[in-house]
Protein backbone atom coordinates (compact mmCIF):
# COMPACT_ATOMS: atom_id res chain seq x y z
CA UNK A 1 0.00 0.00 0.00
CA UNK A 2 0.96 3.64 -0.90
CA UNK A 3 1.80 6.35 1.81
CA UNK A 4 -1.21 7.97 1.11
CA UNK A 5 -3.01 4.48 1.65
CA UNK A 6 -1.90 4.70 4.99
CA UNK A 7 -2.76 8.36 5.48
CA UNK A 8 -6.41 7.55 4.47
CA UNK A 9 -6.82 4.99 6.25
CA UNK A 10 -6.12 7.27 9.82
CA UNK A 11 -8.64 9.87 8.59
CA UNK A 12 -11.12 6.95 8.11
CA UNK A 13 -10.65 6.00 11.44
CA UNK A 14 -10.87 9.53 12.91
CA UNK A 15 -13.94 10.44 11.43
CA UNK A 16 -15.20 7.41 12.30
CA UNK A 17 -14.28 7.68 15.77
CA UNK A 18 -15.84 11.49 16.00
CA UNK A 19 -18.73 10.16 14.44
CA UNK A 20 -19.01 7.20 17.46
CA UNK A 21 -18.09 9.33 19.77
CA UNK A 22 -20.42 12.00 19.11
CA UNK A 23 -22.97 9.12 19.28
CA UNK A 24 -21.82 7.72 22.39
CA UNK A 25 -22.11 11.04 24.10
CA UNK A 26 -25.43 11.92 23.21
CA UNK A 27 -26.86 8.27 24.45
CA UNK A 28 -25.10 9.00 27.66
CA UNK A 29 -22.20 6.75 27.23
CA UNK A 30 -18.05 7.67 27.29
CA UNK A 31 -16.50 8.88 24.06
CA UNK A 32 -14.36 5.98 24.50
CA UNK A 33 -17.08 3.33 23.83
CA UNK A 34 -17.94 4.89 20.17
CA UNK A 35 -14.05 5.20 19.62
CA UNK A 36 -13.75 0.74 20.24
CA UNK A 37 -16.70 0.71 18.55
CA UNK A 38 -15.83 2.68 15.23
CA UNK A 39 -12.49 0.46 15.28
CA UNK A 40 -14.85 -2.47 15.46
CA UNK A 41 -17.02 -1.39 12.13
CA UNK A 42 -14.22 0.05 10.19
CA UNK A 43 -11.36 -2.71 10.46
CA UNK A 44 -12.52 -5.27 13.28
CA UNK A 45 -12.42 -9.05 12.37
CA UNK A 46 -16.41 -8.86 11.73
CA UNK A 47 -16.81 -5.23 10.66
CA UNK A 48 -16.26 -3.39 6.73
CA UNK A 49 -12.79 -4.11 6.28
CA UNK A 50 -12.60 -0.65 5.25
CA UNK A 51 -9.29 0.09 7.13
CA UNK A 52 -6.16 -2.28 5.61
CA UNK A 53 -3.46 -0.20 7.24
CA UNK A 54 -4.04 -2.21 10.41
CA UNK A 55 -0.71 -2.55 11.06
CA UNK A 56 0.43 0.83 10.66
CA UNK A 57 -2.35 1.73 12.76
CA UNK A 58 -1.81 -0.37 15.60
CA UNK A 59 2.38 1.16 15.45
CA UNK A 60 0.59 4.91 16.17
CA UNK A 61 -1.82 3.26 18.57
CA UNK A 62 1.28 1.86 20.60
CA UNK A 63 2.76 5.55 20.31
CA UNK A 64 -0.26 6.82 21.89
CA UNK A 65 0.24 4.06 24.59
CA UNK A 66 3.56 5.25 25.22
CA UNK A 67 2.57 8.85 25.25
CA UNK A 68 -0.61 8.12 27.67
CA UNK A 69 2.34 6.85 30.45
CA UNK A 70 4.94 10.10 29.09
CA UNK A 71 1.66 12.12 30.59
CA UNK A 72 1.33 10.19 33.44
CA UNK A 73 4.51 10.24 34.34
CA UNK A 74 4.51 14.42 33.54
CA UNK A 75 1.19 13.86 36.51
CA UNK A 76 3.69 12.19 38.84
CA UNK A 77 5.34 13.70 42.15
CA UNK A 78 5.62 12.54 45.73
CA UNK A 79 4.48 16.13 47.00
CA UNK A 80 0.76 14.73 45.18
CA UNK A 81 1.30 11.03 46.94
CA UNK A 82 1.94 12.56 50.30
CA UNK A 83 -1.26 14.97 49.91
CA UNK A 84 -3.26 12.00 49.30
CA UNK A 85 -2.61 10.49 52.89
CA UNK A 86 -1.62 7.15 53.97
CA UNK A 87 -4.69 5.73 54.40
CA UNK A 88 -5.64 6.87 50.92
CA UNK A 89 -2.82 5.38 49.20
CA UNK A 90 -2.94 2.16 51.18
CA UNK A 91 -6.32 1.77 50.06
CA UNK A 92 -5.21 1.62 46.16
CA UNK A 93 -2.56 -0.59 46.65
CA UNK A 94 -4.73 -3.30 48.76
CA UNK A 95 -6.72 -2.83 45.92
CA UNK A 96 -4.25 -3.51 42.77
CA UNK A 97 -3.06 -6.20 45.06
CA UNK A 98 -6.00 -8.08 46.01
CA UNK A 99 -7.52 -7.90 42.97
CA UNK A 100 -4.90 -9.38 40.96
CA UNK A 101 -4.57 -12.16 44.02
CA UNK A 102 -8.30 -12.77 43.76
CA UNK A 103 -8.84 -13.06 40.13
CA UNK A 104 -5.56 -15.43 39.73
CA UNK A 105 -7.07 -18.02 42.43
CA UNK A 106 -10.58 -17.32 40.55
CA UNK A 107 -9.16 -18.31 37.20
CA UNK A 108 -6.82 -20.56 38.17
CA UNK A 109 -9.73 -22.51 39.80
CA UNK A 110 -11.64 -22.41 36.10
CA UNK A 111 -8.70 -24.41 34.77
CA UNK A 112 -6.36 -21.72 33.47
CA UNK A 113 -2.75 -22.14 34.15
CA UNK A 114 -0.67 -20.40 36.45
CA UNK A 115 0.65 -18.23 34.88
CA UNK A 116 -2.59 -17.15 32.34
CA UNK A 117 -4.09 -16.94 36.06
CA UNK A 118 -1.77 -14.33 37.11
CA UNK A 119 -1.82 -12.30 33.87
CA UNK A 120 -5.38 -12.18 33.89
CA UNK A 121 -5.51 -11.05 37.45
CA UNK A 122 -2.90 -7.88 36.72
CA UNK A 123 -4.88 -6.86 33.15
CA UNK A 124 -8.34 -6.99 34.78
CA UNK A 125 -7.24 -5.53 38.60
CA UNK A 126 -6.90 -1.57 36.46
CA UNK A 127 -9.88 0.14 35.83
CA UNK A 128 -10.20 2.79 33.55
CA UNK A 129 -8.79 6.85 34.64
CA UNK A 130 -10.16 8.18 31.22
CA UNK A 131 -13.62 7.02 31.32
CA UNK A 132 -14.21 7.23 35.07
CA UNK A 133 -12.54 11.04 35.30
CA UNK A 134 -15.32 11.67 32.07
CA UNK A 135 -18.72 10.55 33.30
CA UNK A 136 -17.72 12.15 37.07
CA UNK A 137 -17.35 14.99 35.43
CA UNK A 138 -20.01 15.00 33.14
CA UNK A 139 -22.33 14.36 36.32
CA UNK A 140 -20.47 16.90 38.63
CA UNK A 141 -19.24 14.13 40.96
CA UNK A 142 -15.98 14.91 41.12
CA UNK A 143 -16.08 16.39 44.21
CA UNK A 144 -18.45 13.74 45.42
CA UNK A 145 -16.90 11.63 48.48
CA UNK A 146 -17.33 8.28 46.44
CA UNK A 147 -15.60 11.04 43.26
CA UNK A 148 -12.61 11.48 45.24
CA UNK A 149 -12.54 8.33 46.52
CA UNK A 150 -12.61 6.71 42.91
CA UNK A 151 -9.95 9.58 41.99
CA UNK A 152 -7.43 8.23 44.71
CA UNK A 153 -7.65 4.68 43.78
CA UNK A 154 -7.59 5.29 40.05
CA UNK A 155 -4.28 7.36 40.53
CA UNK A 156 -2.65 4.46 42.53
CA UNK A 157 -3.81 1.78 39.73
CA UNK A 158 -1.94 4.18 37.04
CA UNK A 159 1.28 4.30 39.13
CA UNK A 160 1.13 0.57 39.47
CA UNK A 161 0.69 0.31 35.53
CA UNK A 162 4.55 0.12 35.29
CA UNK A 163 4.78 -3.33 38.28
CA UNK A 164 2.07 -4.86 36.72
CA UNK A 165 4.30 -4.67 33.57
CA UNK A 166 6.95 -5.56 34.81
CA UNK A 167 5.52 -9.04 36.53
CA UNK A 168 3.79 -10.32 32.80
CA UNK A 169 7.21 -9.58 31.66
CA UNK A 170 8.84 -11.79 34.48
CA UNK A 171 5.95 -14.29 33.56
CA UNK A 172 7.22 -14.80 30.05
CA UNK A 173 10.29 -14.90 31.07
CA UNK A 174 11.35 -18.55 29.63
CA UNK A 175 14.37 -20.97 31.31
CA UNK A 176 15.85 -22.69 34.64
CA UNK A 177 14.96 -20.69 38.00
CA UNK A 178 18.66 -19.02 37.97
CA UNK A 179 18.32 -18.08 34.20
CA UNK A 180 14.73 -16.16 35.44
CA UNK A 181 16.34 -14.96 38.12
CA UNK A 182 19.01 -13.65 36.32
CA UNK A 183 17.11 -12.54 33.96
CA UNK A 184 15.28 -10.53 36.19
CA UNK A 185 17.84 -8.87 38.27
CA UNK A 186 19.04 -7.76 35.12
CA UNK A 187 15.65 -5.74 34.04
CA UNK A 188 15.93 -4.10 37.34
CA UNK A 189 19.37 -3.36 36.86
CA UNK A 190 18.53 -1.59 33.18
CA UNK A 191 15.40 0.07 34.67
CA UNK A 192 17.82 2.01 37.44
CA UNK A 193 20.52 2.94 34.97
CA UNK A 194 17.80 3.96 32.44
CA UNK A 195 16.10 6.17 35.85
CA UNK A 196 19.56 7.38 36.82
CA UNK A 197 20.83 8.69 33.82
CA UNK A 198 17.47 10.60 32.97
CA UNK A 199 17.68 12.10 36.08
CA UNK A 200 21.34 13.46 35.79
CA UNK A 201 20.84 14.49 32.25
CA UNK A 202 17.55 16.24 32.74
CA UNK A 203 18.06 17.74 36.07
CA UNK A 204 21.59 18.65 35.60
CA UNK A 205 22.89 18.39 32.07
CA UNK A 206 20.12 20.00 30.12
CA UNK A 207 19.31 22.63 32.61
CA UNK A 208 22.43 23.90 32.50
CA UNK A 209 22.75 23.68 28.71
CA UNK A 210 19.29 25.97 28.50
CA UNK A 211 19.02 27.27 31.29
CA UNK A 212 15.84 29.50 32.39
CA UNK A 213 16.24 32.65 30.83
CA UNK A 214 16.80 30.53 27.04
CA UNK A 215 13.46 28.75 28.42
CA UNK A 216 11.88 31.91 28.96
CA UNK A 217 12.94 33.75 25.30
CA UNK A 218 12.48 30.88 23.32
CA UNK A 219 9.50 28.61 24.27
CA UNK A 220 9.84 26.08 21.30
CA UNK A 221 12.76 24.61 23.14
CA UNK A 222 11.52 23.19 26.42
CA UNK A 223 8.73 21.28 24.03
CA UNK A 224 11.22 20.06 21.84
CA UNK A 225 13.50 18.69 24.42
CA UNK A 226 10.41 17.51 26.23
CA UNK A 227 9.45 15.37 22.81
CA UNK A 228 13.26 14.61 22.45
CA UNK A 229 13.06 13.42 26.10
CA UNK A 230 10.11 11.46 25.85
CA UNK A 231 10.88 9.49 22.38
CA UNK A 232 14.99 8.81 23.52
CA UNK A 233 13.90 7.36 26.41
CA UNK A 234 11.10 5.25 25.15
CA UNK A 235 13.52 3.85 22.05
CA UNK A 236 15.98 3.46 24.94
CA UNK A 237 13.74 1.14 26.77
CA UNK A 238 13.12 -0.61 23.06
CA UNK A 239 16.85 -1.13 23.21
CA UNK A 240 17.59 -2.57 26.37
CA UNK A 241 14.35 -4.92 25.86
CA UNK A 242 12.47 -3.32 28.08
CA UNK A 243 8.71 -2.19 27.78
CA UNK A 244 9.14 1.29 25.85
CA UNK A 245 6.03 2.59 27.70
CA UNK A 246 8.17 2.21 30.92
CA UNK A 247 10.80 4.12 29.64
CA UNK A 248 8.49 6.85 28.59
CA UNK A 249 6.52 7.02 32.02
CA UNK A 250 10.33 7.49 33.17
CA UNK A 251 11.18 10.33 31.06
CA UNK A 252 7.39 12.27 32.31
CA UNK A 253 8.21 11.53 35.85
CA UNK A 254 11.94 13.22 35.94
CA UNK A 255 10.70 15.80 33.41
CA UNK A 256 7.48 16.65 35.43
CA UNK A 257 9.97 17.42 38.51
CA UNK A 258 12.04 20.23 35.92
CA UNK A 259 11.60 23.42 34.67
CA UNK A 260 9.80 22.48 31.61
CA UNK A 261 7.29 20.43 33.36
CA UNK A 262 4.56 23.05 32.86
CA UNK A 263 4.76 23.54 29.27
CA UNK A 264 5.28 20.23 27.91
CA UNK A 265 2.04 19.77 29.96
CA UNK A 266 0.08 22.17 27.92
CA UNK A 267 1.58 21.54 24.98
CA UNK A 268 1.41 17.68 24.61
CA UNK A 269 -2.54 17.97 25.10
CA UNK A 270 -3.73 17.93 21.47
CA UNK A 271 -1.48 15.31 20.10
CA UNK A 272 -2.43 13.23 23.09
CA UNK A 273 -5.70 13.44 22.27
CA UNK A 274 -5.22 12.71 18.80
CA UNK A 275 -2.98 9.27 19.21
CA UNK A 276 -5.21 8.08 22.59
CA UNK A 277 -8.25 8.06 20.02
CA UNK A 278 -6.15 5.77 17.21
CA UNK A 279 -5.13 3.98 20.17
CA UNK A 280 -9.07 3.23 20.95
CA UNK A 281 -9.54 2.92 17.44
CA UNK A 282 -6.72 0.41 17.27
CA UNK A 283 -7.78 -1.76 20.30
CA UNK A 284 -11.25 -1.31 18.70
CA UNK A 285 -10.02 -3.52 15.54
CA UNK A 286 -8.67 -6.37 17.64
CA UNK A 287 -12.17 -6.91 19.34
CA UNK A 288 -14.29 -9.49 17.12
CA UNK A 289 -18.30 -9.35 17.66
CA UNK A 290 -18.97 -12.51 16.29
CA UNK A 291 -16.10 -13.76 18.58
CA UNK A 292 -18.23 -12.18 21.86
CA UNK A 293 -21.66 -13.83 20.48
CA UNK A 294 -20.11 -17.27 20.24
CA UNK A 295 -19.06 -17.19 23.49
CA UNK A 296 -21.35 -14.56 25.46
CA UNK A 297 -22.05 -16.86 28.55
CA UNK A 298 -18.35 -16.66 28.95
CA UNK A 299 -17.72 -13.05 28.38
CA UNK A 300 -20.60 -11.96 30.41
CA UNK A 301 -19.80 -14.21 33.58
CA UNK A 302 -15.60 -12.67 33.71
CA UNK A 303 -17.77 -9.15 33.16
CA UNK A 304 -19.46 -10.07 36.11
CA UNK A 305 -17.29 -12.06 38.10
CA UNK A 306 -14.54 -8.49 37.57
CA UNK A 307 -17.29 -6.17 38.65
CA UNK A 308 -18.76 -7.70 41.35
CA UNK A 309 -15.38 -8.94 42.44
CA UNK A 310 -14.10 -5.11 41.76
CA UNK A 311 -16.82 -3.56 43.92
CA UNK A 312 -16.64 -5.91 46.58
CA UNK A 313 -13.22 -5.71 47.23
CA UNK A 314 -13.22 -1.88 47.44
CA UNK A 315 -16.32 -1.85 49.75
CA UNK A 316 -14.85 -3.78 51.93
CA UNK A 317 -11.08 -1.88 51.70
CA UNK A 318 -13.00 1.57 52.31
CA UNK A 319 -14.94 -0.13 55.22
CA UNK A 320 -11.75 -1.62 57.06
CA UNK A 321 -10.56 1.84 56.93
CA UNK A 322 -13.55 3.32 58.29
CA UNK A 323 -15.33 4.54 55.81
CA UNK A 324 -19.07 4.19 55.58
CA UNK A 325 -20.74 1.13 53.59
CA UNK A 326 -22.78 4.14 51.29
CA UNK A 327 -19.51 5.53 50.05
CA UNK A 328 -17.83 2.25 49.98
CA UNK A 329 -19.89 0.68 47.85
CA UNK A 330 -21.17 3.72 45.14
CA UNK A 331 -16.62 4.23 45.17
CA UNK A 332 -16.58 -0.02 44.48
CA UNK A 333 -19.15 0.51 41.38
CA UNK A 334 -17.71 3.39 40.31
CA UNK A 335 -14.02 1.55 39.63
CA UNK A 336 -15.44 -1.67 38.95
CA UNK A 337 -15.08 -1.87 35.67
CA UNK A 338 -11.98 -3.22 32.90
CA UNK A 339 -9.65 -0.14 31.87
CA UNK A 340 -7.88 1.17 28.86
CA UNK A 341 -4.44 -0.49 29.99
CA UNK A 342 -5.99 -3.97 29.87
CA UNK A 343 -5.43 -3.87 26.03
CA UNK A 344 -1.77 -2.51 27.06
CA UNK A 345 -1.05 -5.40 29.52
CA UNK A 346 -2.86 -7.99 27.53
CA UNK A 347 -1.30 -7.52 24.13
CA UNK A 348 2.19 -7.50 26.14
CA UNK A 349 1.13 -11.04 27.67
CA UNK A 350 -0.11 -12.31 24.45
CA UNK A 351 3.14 -11.23 22.74
CA UNK A 352 5.25 -13.18 25.45
CA UNK A 353 3.40 -16.30 24.67
CA UNK A 354 2.05 -15.69 28.36
CA UNK A 355 -1.46 -15.89 27.36
CA UNK A 356 -3.15 -17.30 23.54
CA UNK A 357 -5.30 -15.22 21.32
CA UNK A 358 -8.38 -16.89 22.48
CA UNK A 359 -7.96 -15.35 26.31
CA UNK A 360 -6.57 -12.12 24.78
CA UNK A 361 -10.01 -11.66 22.83
CA UNK A 362 -11.64 -12.43 26.24
CA UNK A 363 -9.71 -9.69 27.91
CA UNK A 364 -10.36 -7.47 25.33
CA UNK A 365 -14.10 -8.66 25.13
CA UNK A 366 -14.63 -7.95 29.08
CA UNK A 367 -12.70 -4.64 28.87
CA UNK A 368 -14.94 -3.44 26.10
CA UNK A 369 -18.54 -4.76 27.85
CA UNK A 370 -17.35 -3.56 31.09
CA UNK A 371 -16.54 0.20 29.71
CA UNK A 372 -20.54 0.22 28.41
CA UNK A 373 -22.19 -0.24 31.13
CA UNK A 374 -19.66 2.46 33.37
CA UNK A 375 -22.00 5.27 32.90
CA UNK A 376 -24.96 3.05 34.03
CA UNK A 377 -22.78 1.96 36.86
CA UNK A 378 -21.29 5.25 37.92
CA UNK A 379 -25.50 6.80 37.33
CA UNK A 380 -26.66 4.65 39.70
CA UNK A 381 -23.54 4.28 42.14
CA UNK A 382 -25.02 6.94 44.74
CA UNK A 383 -28.40 5.49 45.00
CA UNK A 384 -27.15 1.89 45.75
CA UNK A 385 -24.85 3.25 47.63
CA UNK A 386 -27.31 5.08 50.26
CA UNK A 387 -29.96 2.23 49.76
CA UNK A 388 -27.56 -0.30 50.90
CA UNK A 389 -26.35 2.16 53.70
CA UNK A 390 -29.94 2.74 54.75
CA UNK A 391 -30.57 -0.60 54.54
CA UNK A 392 -28.13 -2.11 56.80
CA UNK A 393 -26.99 1.06 58.74
CA UNK A 394 -23.29 2.10 59.85
CA UNK A 395 -23.88 5.65 58.56
CA UNK A 396 -22.08 7.11 61.59
CA UNK A 397 -18.86 6.31 61.49
CA UNK A 398 -17.67 8.18 64.72
CA UNK A 399 -20.05 9.13 66.51
CA UNK A 400 -19.80 12.23 69.67
CA UNK A 401 -17.68 10.61 72.78
CA UNK A 402 -19.25 9.71 75.10
CA UNK A 403 -19.18 10.94 78.84
CA UNK A 404 -18.86 14.19 77.65
CA UNK A 405 -21.33 17.21 77.26
CA UNK A 406 -22.95 17.09 73.92
CA UNK A 407 -25.85 19.51 74.51
CA UNK A 408 -28.67 19.26 72.09
CA UNK A 409 -27.47 21.39 68.98
CA UNK A 410 -28.90 24.36 67.91
CA UNK A 411 -26.89 24.85 64.91
CA UNK A 412 -25.64 22.15 62.38
CA UNK A 413 -22.87 22.29 59.67
CA UNK A 414 -22.87 19.70 56.91
CA UNK A 415 -19.60 19.59 55.34
CA UNK A 416 -16.43 21.65 56.99
CA UNK A 417 -14.44 21.66 53.95
CA UNK A 418 -13.13 26.01 53.16
CA UNK A 419 -16.87 27.02 53.08
CA UNK A 420 -17.95 25.02 55.95
CA UNK A 421 -14.43 26.59 58.04
CA UNK A 422 -15.88 30.06 57.35
CA UNK A 423 -19.53 29.29 58.36
CA UNK A 424 -18.71 28.16 61.19
CA UNK A 425 -16.22 31.36 62.28
CA UNK A 426 -19.51 33.36 62.49
CA UNK A 427 -20.83 31.25 65.17
CA UNK A 428 -18.01 30.52 66.96
CA UNK A 429 -19.87 31.78 70.51
CA UNK A 430 -22.20 28.50 70.31
CA UNK A 431 -19.26 25.59 71.06
CA UNK A 432 -20.68 22.71 71.69
CA UNK A 433 -23.44 23.36 70.25
CA UNK A 434 -22.70 23.93 66.93
CA UNK A 435 -22.52 20.13 65.52
CA UNK A 436 -20.34 19.87 62.44
CA UNK A 437 -21.49 16.40 60.12
CA UNK A 438 -18.20 15.60 57.66
CA UNK A 439 -17.09 12.24 56.45
CA UNK A 440 -14.16 13.01 56.26
CA UNK A 441 -11.80 12.44 59.95
CA UNK A 442 -9.40 15.26 59.14
CA UNK A 443 -12.57 17.50 59.81
CA UNK A 444 -12.71 16.24 63.05
CA UNK A 445 -9.15 17.17 64.13
CA UNK A 446 -10.26 20.90 62.97
CA UNK A 447 -13.40 21.12 64.53
CA UNK A 448 -12.67 19.83 67.98
CA UNK A 449 -9.69 22.32 68.20
CA UNK A 450 -12.40 25.34 66.92
CA UNK A 451 -14.60 23.70 70.28
CA UNK A 452 -17.28 22.23 68.18
CA UNK A 453 -19.17 19.16 68.60
CA UNK A 454 -18.24 16.43 65.71
CA UNK A 455 -19.92 13.58 64.26
CA UNK A 456 -18.44 11.98 61.30
CA UNK A 457 -20.42 10.40 58.70
CA UNK A 458 -22.74 10.34 55.76
CA UNK A 459 -25.28 13.16 55.98
CA UNK A 460 -27.35 11.81 52.99
CA UNK A 461 -28.40 8.52 55.39
CA UNK A 462 -31.34 8.81 57.78
CA UNK A 463 -29.49 7.54 60.54
CA UNK A 464 -26.76 9.79 60.60
CA UNK A 465 -29.52 12.60 61.27
CA UNK A 466 -31.48 10.55 63.71
CA UNK A 467 -28.44 9.56 65.77
CA UNK A 468 -27.13 13.44 65.44
CA UNK A 469 -30.19 14.25 67.44
CA UNK A 470 -31.41 17.35 65.72
CA UNK A 471 -35.16 17.69 66.81
CA UNK A 472 -34.04 20.86 68.56
CA UNK A 473 -31.96 22.39 65.77
CA UNK A 474 -32.81 25.94 64.61
CA UNK A 475 -29.93 26.29 61.68
CA UNK A 476 -28.87 23.80 59.08
CA UNK A 477 -25.94 24.82 56.95
CA UNK A 478 -25.23 22.30 53.74
CA UNK A 479 -21.47 22.67 51.97
CA UNK A 480 -20.97 19.77 50.54
CA UNK A 481 -21.22 19.89 46.95
CA UNK A 482 -22.57 16.59 45.84
CA UNK A 483 -26.04 17.40 44.50
CA UNK A 484 -28.20 14.53 45.12
CA UNK A 485 -26.63 14.11 48.73
CA UNK A 486 -27.55 17.64 49.41
CA UNK A 487 -31.22 17.17 48.27
CA UNK A 488 -30.90 13.38 50.67
CA UNK A 489 -29.83 15.60 53.68
CA UNK A 490 -32.59 18.33 53.94
CA UNK A 491 -35.57 15.41 53.57
CA UNK A 492 -34.30 14.40 56.55
CA UNK A 493 -33.81 17.53 57.86
CA UNK A 494 -37.52 18.42 56.64
CA UNK A 495 -39.14 15.05 58.45
CA UNK A 496 -36.23 15.20 61.65
CA UNK A 497 -36.76 18.94 62.10
CA UNK A 498 -39.32 20.42 60.26
CA UNK A 499 -39.21 23.79 61.73
CA UNK A 500 -35.56 24.12 61.04
CA UNK A 501 -34.28 27.00 58.87
CA UNK A 502 -31.82 25.57 55.95
CA UNK A 503 -29.07 27.24 54.38
CA UNK A 504 -27.30 25.33 51.55
CA UNK A 505 -24.82 25.55 48.69
CA UNK A 506 -25.14 24.93 45.38
CA UNK A 507 -21.95 24.31 43.10
CA UNK A 508 -23.81 24.84 40.30
CA UNK A 509 -26.10 27.55 38.99
CA UNK A 510 -28.90 24.98 37.32
CA UNK A 511 -28.83 23.53 40.68
CA UNK A 512 -30.40 26.22 42.66
CA UNK A 513 -34.35 26.10 41.51
CA UNK A 514 -34.24 22.15 42.78
CA UNK A 515 -32.62 22.42 45.92
CA UNK A 516 -35.21 25.61 46.60
CA UNK A 517 -37.85 22.73 45.28
CA UNK A 518 -36.41 20.43 48.00
CA UNK A 519 -37.39 22.49 50.64
CA UNK A 520 -34.00 24.67 50.88
CA UNK A 521 -34.64 28.03 52.23
CA UNK A 522 -31.66 30.12 51.02
CA UNK A 523 -29.64 28.56 48.32
CA UNK A 524 -26.34 30.34 47.44
CA UNK A 525 -24.97 29.27 44.33
CA UNK A 526 -20.82 29.45 43.78
CA UNK A 527 -20.83 30.66 40.32
CA UNK A 528 -23.10 33.45 41.44
CA UNK A 529 -21.29 34.34 44.25
CA UNK A 530 -18.17 33.99 42.81
CA UNK A 531 -19.55 36.50 39.67
CA UNK A 532 -20.58 39.15 42.63
CA UNK A 533 -17.18 38.88 43.95
CA UNK A 534 -15.48 38.90 40.81
CA UNK A 535 -17.31 42.16 39.84
CA UNK A 536 -16.83 44.07 43.27
CA UNK A 537 -12.96 43.54 43.25
CA UNK A 538 -12.66 44.32 39.32
CA UNK A 539 -14.39 47.57 40.13
CA UNK A 540 -12.46 48.39 43.73
CA UNK A 541 -9.19 47.66 40.75
CA UNK A 542 -10.55 50.15 39.03
CA UNK A 543 -11.47 52.98 40.71
CA UNK A 544 -8.17 52.65 42.58
CA UNK A 545 -6.32 53.14 39.03
CA UNK A 546 -8.58 56.06 38.57
CA UNK A 547 -7.55 57.53 41.49
CA UNK A 548 -4.21 57.02 41.18
CA UNK A 549 -3.88 58.43 37.88
CA UNK A 550 -5.91 61.54 39.35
Amino acid sequence: MSFWSHVLDIVLLLFGCVAAGGIASRLGQSPIVGYLLAGMLLGGPAGFYLIGSQGEIELIAELGVSLLLFSLGLEFSWERLKAMGPAALLSGALQVTLTLLVFALSFWLLGFNASEAVALGATLSVSSTACVLRVLGDRAELDSAHGRHAITILLVQDIAIVPLALLITFLGTKGSVSEIVYSFLNTIALISALAIGLFVFINYIAVKLLGSFTIERNRELSILFGTAIGLGSTWLAHEFKLSPALGAFLAGMFLGSSPFATQVRADITSMKIILLTLFFGAAGMVANPLWILENILLVSGTTLLVICGKALIISLILAGIKRPPSMSLATGLTVSQVGEFAFVLGALAQQLEVIDSETYLLIVSTAIVSLFITPYLISYAPRIGMWFGELFGGGVIDSKAKGEDHPHPEIVIIGFGPAGESAAGAFCEYGKKLLIIDLNKLAKKKALEAGYSVLIGDAALYDVMEHADITATKLFIITIPHHDSVVKSIAHIRKLSPDARTVVRARHQVEVEPLRQAGADIVIGDEEEVGHVLALQARHLISGSILELK
